[in-house]
């Protein structure tokens, strides 16, 4: 089957601080493997469309590879039709369309998936698209179920122009709350104000007094952080007193200092997960709580899908330089 690899980096260059250069979006290219076959409660599903996401830019640098066991392949998040299952698989059968959350794999002609982490797109949505809602629907859900997001509460999502952003803001639109983003220019602030977003800062300013600015003073109960460790004192002040932090990207680094008495004085929770490394049967679960949950918003239309660029499966490396751009409003997908 056709699949993208990944073309080792040149151990001799270096970067302009003088460390090992990372592979670029141009290591990316088309080679032939051997087709993956479903193993006991497992599903073969030939791929319509994957997902671009961050994560996959890490993994081409070699910043963030697959859990122990799994596909080495890039590619967290894909559509396509079911070729065939494993022993033990009930809930699947050949021809039946599925988008999946995957560890490793999604940019390959073909992957394998735990049946669990399957489910059926949402009604009237084609597989191309379907192909960019699990993996951030997954994301939000989950974290926003960890920090128990409320109704009525102040909800800030950091990169609100982005694919997790776009999801985010409608969600917490959904559930009743009041919310914030964060955002680069001017236009991106307008779409997210579009996507319904009350509030819509620069961060290049100071994000933090504006916030509280519009707010009266309370700042936000919940937010949604892709930064890391830059943000990590700014979301502190930004808090609530009771407010809750997760951190969900690296972005702006992966070591900061936490002013320990301001959390205690906030009585504030910081903490982070990640989606990628959970046990299948915790994947599983966040997949049914995604098809309950989110699919009827989306059916409903009160969660529209992002805008979506779509590259073929050749052009993986143009894709990865799109997102890498910081240009991107929306979502990348790649069609095979």
């Amino acid at each position: 089957m056709r699949a993208i690899d990944v073309r080792s980096a040149d151990p001799n260059e270096t970067d302009s601080k003088g460390r090992p250069k990372r592979p670029g979006p141009d290591a990316l290219f088309v080679t032939e493997v051997e087709t993956p076959d479903p193993g006991p409660g497992e599903v073969l599903v030939r791929s319509v469309a994957s997902g671009v996401n961050r994560a996959d830019l890490m993994q081409r640098q070699g910043l963030y590879p697959p859990p122990k066991g799994e596909s080495e392949i890039i590619g967290l998040e894909a559509s396509g039709v079911v070729e065939g299952v494993g022993e033990g698989v009930t809930r699947w059968k050949k021809d039946d369309e599925v988008v999946a959350l995957l560890a490793g794999g999604g940019y390959g002609e073909y992957f394998v998936a735990p049946e669990g982490q399957l489910i059926a797109p949402p009604e009237g949505v084609d597989l191309v698209t379907a192909a960019t809602l699990l993996e951030v629907a997954a994301t939000v859900v989950s974290n926003m179920d960890h920090v128990r997001l409320q109704e009525g509460e102040t909800f800030l999502v950091h990169g609100g122009a982005g694919g997790i952003g776009n999801f985010a803001i409608q969600y917490g639109k959904a559930l009743g709350c009041r919310v914030a983003t964060t955002a680069g220019t001017e236009d991106k602030r307008q779409h997210c104000r579009d996507l319904g977003a009350d509030i819509a800062v620069d961060y290049h300013d100071d994000w933090v007094a504006e916030l509280k600015e519009a707010t009266d003073g309370h700042g936000a109960d919940v937010i949604l952080d892709i930064m890391g460790a830059k943000y990590l004192d700014l979301n502190l002040d930004a808090m609530a007193t009771g407010g809750r932090t997760v951190i969900i990207g690296m972005q702006g680094g992966t070591k900061g200092e936490l002013n320990i008495a301001k959390l205690l004085n906030k009585r504030a929770t910081v903490t982070a997960t990640s989606l990628r490394y959970r046990p299948a049967k915790q994947k599983a679960e966040i997949c049914a709580r995604v098809a309950e949950v989110v699919w009827p918003m989306i059916e409903d239309g009160r969660i529209k899908p992002a805008p979506i660029e779509q590259f073929g499966i050749e052009d993986a490396a143009a894709a990865h330089a799109r997102l890498e751009s910081g240009e991107v409003t929306g979502k990348l997908v790649l069609v095979h």
